[in-house]
């Protein structure tokens, strides 16, 4: 199987590296990657990953900054991959981090990593097929900061 990675130059992390090191510790998966300058530049590269490249899945990494402008072209980028899943109905993990999650700089960095590693593990499970996270359905697990984990009675 074939894992794309859509990353782009705007990013102040290098979120991808994390997410392959995980690839490669955790299977032998091919790894296709794809650099453009910004998120608004994702979905293409994502489209490209899977009908030129032929990956069966694609990690989309990108980093918004803190302006309004920057708040916008995300959620325009995200509807743009959202449109891109649909039309080969296939999973593209959308992997952004926002520069108004936190105004530490070294937080920033942590959520960036924790967020690409742990959805390069779900990108693994993903491939296993459509079962494959349903022992982990309802478990309050999250991506860039610590799991909330599962509300009781």
């Amino acid at each position: 199987m074939k894992i794309g990675i859509a990353d782009t130059t705007f990013a102040r992390v290098n979120m991808a590296e994390f997410a392959i090191g995980i690839i490669k510790k955790n299977s032998s998966h091919e790894i296709e990657r794809y650099t453009v300058p910004g998120f608004k530049d994702l979905p293409v590269a994502c489209l490209k990953l899977f009908e030129e490249h032929n990956c069966d899945i694609v990690m989309a990494f990108g980093m918004a900054g803190a302006a309004p402008i920057d708040q916008q072209c995300a959620h325009e980028a995200s509807t743009a991959i959202q449109n891109a899943q649909l039309k080969t109905k296939k999973h593209i993990l959308e992997v952004f981090v926002y520069m108004t999650e936190s105004e530490d700089e070294t937080e920033i960095y942590e959520i960036a990593k924790n967020r690409a590693e742990k959805h390069a593990l779900n990108a693994l499970e993903l491939l296993k097929g459509k079962t494959a996270l349903t022992q982990y359905a309802g478990a309050g697990r999250r991506q860039g900061k610590e799991d909330e984990g599962p509300i009781k009675n």
